[in-house]
């Protein structure tokens, strides 16, 4: 029970427990929040995760490392190339493995072109949650164009499976390269339209500036990584800081903010969905001819000892940790999930805030609960 004074009267207000989830369409997926309110402000929230835990890393101790893909598939399903590729380049560098040029560009295409469709549905589901139907629509349709050239390439719309260790499961059909170069300037026109439909609106700007703001050091602090913490003004991005596969290759910037609240989220997202295009557009004008699988021996076996890898996924930096006993099975292996990190700093971002802007802080974190709980 607290006391509050407006206008020279003492209004008494009695604390509330509000439980957000874990059946709620704004939290996506199997998630609870449990939120103490104080009138129209939040004084506490308490994240409550595992309805959807699957033991991902037990159950690869017991797979050899061709059958540990799909499962990364299934974790972030909605950057399911991002996942797969961090794993083989996990195994790939511990067995010092040369990958063919040609494999290296489609695998940098498939994870552009996966960056652009999660940020699709962020964008759609995020304005979703805001009230606002018609960008989810236009998002998704333009996503649609996306899934549909993963459908080609792996013969799959969501959990594609397409990465191997030494390259990719097969090469792009024929005509496929051209419809990635014909998708680069439509998806820049509809990018544009994203921006004049909600960007400058008013009443968007009102839900997104000065809500759930975090700083630099919070950031840092926290282990935050990807969008949350380049909205902080720090500029660090694994593809450009310590490159892996060929993108030291490409021309590309690292957008950031220092507003560090659900606007910056906002604008750097959008930005990087620019930034993949110019990444796709060189690559598809590079691309060589050749292998798409290097040399691989037919049953793999990391060499004994201990490899940790990172990749910048598009929610922050996802890494794969193998300790190896020589054998064709990891002894254990362990995912570093940027959307179960960056979930950390909820409570902090959301305390002393309205429960109206809850919605909005939790949606521009970008979770995945299937990565959350693993």
């Amino acid at each position: 029970m607290s006391d509050v004074t407006t206008t020279g009267k003492n209004i008494r207000t009695e604390e509330m427990l509000l439980n957000v989830g874990p059946q709620h369409p704004s939290t996506h997926g199997v998630f609870r929040l449990v939120v103490k309110i104080d009138g129209e402000t939040i004084t506490e929230a308490t994240p409550v995760i595992g309805y959807l835990h699957r033991g991902t890393e037990k159950l690869a101790e017991d797979l050899n490392y061709t059958q540990i893909i799909p499962y990364t598939d299934r974790m972030d399903y909605l950057s399911a190339m991002t996942n797969n590729y961090m794993m083989v380049h996990s195994v790939e560098t511990a067995m010092g493995l040369e990958i063919p040029e040609r494999a290296e560009f489609l695998r940098v295409i498939v994870m552009e072109l996966q960056r652009i469709a999660s940020h699709q549905v962020w964008f759609g589901t995020g304005l979703l949650d805001l009230g606002a139907m018609g960008p989810f629509l236009y998002a998704f349709r333009d996503r649609e164009i996306i899934v549909r050239l993963f459908n080609e390439i792996c013969g799959a719309r969501l959990t594609y499976n397409y990465m191997r260790v030494g390259g990719v499961k097969w090469d792009a059909p024929p005509g496929w390269i051209q419809k990635v170069k014909d998708f680069v300037p439509y998806m820049r026109k509809e990018l544009e339209g994203y921006h004049r439909l909600v960007s400058g609106n008013e009443v968007f700007l009102k839900r997104v500036q000065g809500v759930g703001v975090i700083t630099r050091e919070e950031a840092i602090n926290y282990s935050l990584s990807g969008v949350l913490l380049r909205s902080t003004g720090v500029k660090w991005d694994l593809r450009k800081n310590v490159p892996y596969s060929i993108y030291d290759r490409f021309e590309f910037d690292v957008p950031s903010y220092d507003y560090g609240d659900c606007y910056a989220r906002y604008l750097i997202r959008m930005e990087e969905i620019k930034q993949s295009l110019r990444i796709i557009e060189q690559a598809v004008e590079q691309i060589p001819d050749g292998e798409v699988m290097g040399k691989v021996p037919r049953v793999l076996r990391v060499p004994e000892g201990e490899v940790f890898t990172r990749i910048e996924a598009p929610r922050g930096e996802i890494g794969c940790y193998i300790n190896s006993k020589g054998k064709d099975k990891p002894y254990r292996i362990k995912f570093r999930r940027p959307s179960f990190a960056n979930l950390q700093i909820l409570p902090k971002m959301l305390k002393g805030q309205n429960v109206a802007d809850m919605i909005a802080i939790l949606g521009s974190i970008d979770i995945v609960l299937g990565e959350v709980d693993g």
